[in-house]
């Protein structure tokens, strides 16, 4: 069984094979090791933390919206909310007419983004020179497409940079997270990760039942029978 933690730069698709007419690269040209997938996608456009597993079980368990994982997301956006302005993300948002789960969102002070030391996007993002930009944190349990994209800009919040931080086991454990990768790198699970890991996969943790299953996408080739992309 192999399962690996991938921090995935920004124009890298979450699939190994290539995309026809794409301008973004593969999970091949990063982690040369066959027969594991992706359990949860990423956009091209977005970056952050990929569980990549040859573990059918563990991806069903990781991807069901039934057992609610919740997903950390960092995203720098166009603007300055304050936390009274993140509310509607908290108590779910219509989008293409069909409300979002509630979210937790709260703004980012700049000593937590500097100390995360996430380092500069490869392309740089594009900014407006009289326009403030700012880093907030959104949490979800569903995967619909580029949700996180579509959920600030509602708010009028565009996102620059989008970023997974984080993955939440729901066994009371601290999240699995990007501790240790820079943009690019993977590793093996820890033992201690694979404990938790196998009991997931078990069935030890009961799953949560959110109030309804999000869209879903069509599985897509070698890379992904996973269909959460934000």
């Amino acid at each position: 069984m192999t399962t690996l933690l991938f921090h995935k730069p920004y124009g890298v698709l979450s699939q190994f094979s290539p995309e026809a007419g794409s301008r973004f690269r593969p999970l091949a040209d990063f982690v040369p090791v066959p027969e594991v997938y992706a359990a949860g996608r990423l956009d091209g456009d977005s970056e952050g933390l990929l569980l990549l597993t040859d573990e059918g079980v563990l991806q069903q368990r990781l991807t069901d919206p039934r057992w609610g994982h919740w997903r950390r997301y960092w995203a720098q956006v166009e603007g300055q909310p304050g936390d009274a302005d993140l509310e509607p993300l908290r108590t779910g948002i219509n989008l293409q007419g069909r409300p979002t789960l509630p979210a937790r969102a709260r703004p980012l002070a700049d000593l937590d983004v500097e100390q995360a030391a996430l380092g500069e996007r490869t392309p740089a993002i594009r900014l407006r020179r009289f326009l403030p930009t700012s880093w907030i944190e959104l949490e979800l349990r569903e995967g619909r497409n580029r949700q996180v994209r579509r959920m600030t800009a509602a708010v009028g919040l565009p996102t620059l940079r989008l970023l997974r931080v984080a993955i939440d086991l729901m066994d009371g454990d601290p999240p699995l997270d990007l501790a240790g990768l820079a943009a690019g790198q993977w590793r093996q699970v820890n033992p201690f990760e694979r404990q938790r890991l196998d009991r997931l996969a078990r069935g030890s943790t009961r799953p949560t039942l959110p109030r309804r299953c999000p869209d879903r996408v069509p599985d897509q080739p070698r890379a992904s029978r996973s269909s959460r992309t934000v």
